[in-house]
């Protein structure tokens, strides 16, 4: 380390009174960027007076599907209300049934798994590998059964998954793969862009997203035109899709209402102008403060194989107990201690999913559909059928955010400088974790969760 930096982040660590490696007034730059153009978009479909695909000779919403078709090399786009909608819909278009098996990560957003359910599904739960943080294809093997239907591939984080491993179990059970590529816009598998690499593609729109909109939005990829047909159908009421002309309000299938809103459409095809250029400034900007802290033993930085790229939607780091001293059941204190003390220098540290997913209240006790209880296979959740799943919530954390704008990049040194001064004391954070009370995440989410359905439901 420079003399330079060595002053500029202190001697002490901040969380014991010294000063930060982040000053208080160096800001997390706003995400997303909205500009004059941005907002010459959304002034335009106010001027227009459509606003949803439901407006006879509205624009907006099909060049947006058009371009990011183009973008990702499908056939098809279909745009939707946001990314939870963009998973049922595809499911539904797909042929997904009541009753059917969705194969989904015990690792993601929850979104991912109510999805299955909105089409009365059964979600079936897998584990994930520990390095890319995505499902298993052993796994995804192994929880193949005449009934499943369809699989689910989250992207997770940014990270395309192993998709020829995928595709390949999924064409010898002759099961669907829908990619839920809500964290991965822009990622690339062996040149491929993810939301072309399965039978359909989803994505989200959701302002936090690195192609954002100002609100919520889901998008929908095919090379299939019945499934791009069918989605168009069922977004909006099951009605037969037209193309300029008066709206027929006939309904030919059960549908939802999950039209997509023309002034996000118009916002998001203004920030899609300059996505690839801040998709390349990110990856350069991140990679350099990888390569700094990959340099420090006690950390474990996300993985980005050579054969994909990695839009880095969310930064996952683990700690390595043995680096600091200490064993390996120290792995969850270590964590903590590490994630306390980062986030006293000014890095937003912070979990990211406090427990598997089959492991949410939820799922465990089958809440919904008043007194319809979703089938479960097998014997429910247990934590040891989710190894690796509960190990990484328990030994990592993330950075969310922070790092999307392509300005970040003075930002994420001093994160970088944050990293270096804590690991120089690791004599204190060792001590830290062996000396501070400590409990798995799960078992706290738990705790808040069910105080927080008692208050709400009083029982």
């Amino acid at each position: 380390m420079t003399t330079q930096r060595a002053e500029r982040v202190g001697d002490r660590l901040a969380m014991l009174g010294g000063g930060r490696s982040v000053p208080r007034d160096v800001r997390i730059p706003a995400w997303p960027i909205v500009t004059g153009e941005e907002r010459e978009a959304v002034r335009r479909v106010l001027d227009s007076g459509r606003f949803t695909c439901a407006s006879s000779g509205e624009q907006e919403i099909p060049a947006l599907e058009a371009e990011w078709a183009a973008h990702v090399g499908s056939n098809h786009c279909v745009a939707v209300s946001n990314g939870t909608a963009a998973i049922a819909i595809a499911l539904a278009a797909a042929g997904v049934r009541p009753g059917d098996e969705v194969i989904v990560p015990a690792l993601s957003f929850v979104a991912t798994a109510m999805a299955p359910l909105h089409v009365l599904a059964t979600p079936v739960f897998v584990d994930i590998d520990p390095d890319g943080f995505n499902m298993s294809p052993a796994a995804i093997q192994a929880a193949m059964t005449a009934r499943t239907r369809a699989i689910i591939v989250v992207h997770l984080h940014g990270l395309p998954a192993d998709m020829d491993e995928v595709r390949a179990i999924a064409a010898r059970h002759g099961v669907v793969v829908v990619e839920d590529a809500a964290q991965a816009q822009g990622a690339r598998y062996r040149g491929s862009p993810v939301g072309s690499l399965g039978d359909i593609g989803t994505f989200s729109l959701n302002v936090s997203k690195n192609l954002a909109t100002c609100g919520e939005g889901g998008l929908i990829t095919t090379d299939d035109a019945s499934y791009a047909a069918r989605a168009r159908m069922l977004r909006q009421f099951g009605e037969s899709a037209t193309t300029g002309g008066e709206r027929s309000y006939v309904s030919h299938m059960l549908g939802w209402n999950n039209k997509p809103n023309a002034l996000q459409a118009a916002f998001t095809r203004s920030l899609l102008a300059r996505f690839p250029a801040e998709l390349e400034q990110r990856d350069h900007n991140i990679r350099r403060m990888l390569s700094r802290i990959t340099e420090l033993p006690g950390y474990l930085t996300p993985a980005s194989p050579a054969d994909r790229t990695h839009s880095w939607h969310i930064l996952r780091f683990r700690v390595l107990p043995s680096a600091f001293g200490l064993e390996d059941g120290m792995a969850g204190p270590l964590r903590a201690a590490v994630q306390r003390a980062l986030r006293a220098e000014g890095v937003p540290a912070s979990p990211y999913q406090l427990m598997p997913l089959p492991a949410q209240p939820f799922f465990r006790e089958r809440r919904g559909y008043g007194d319809h209880r979703w089938p479960i296979t097998g014997v429910g959740y247990r934590e040891e059928d989710f190894p690796h799943t509960t190990r990484v919530i328990e030994d990592s954390f993330t950075i969310q955010k922070a790092h999307l704008h392509p300005d970040a990049g003075p930002l994420l040194d001093r994160y970088a400088d944050a990293f270096e001064k804590v690991w120089r004391h690791r004599e204190v954070i060792r001590a830290y974790a062996i000396e501070m009370p400590y409990r798995p995440p799960w078992e706290r989410a738990a705790e808040i969760a069910a105080g927080e359905w008692l208050e709400a439901f009083g029982g």
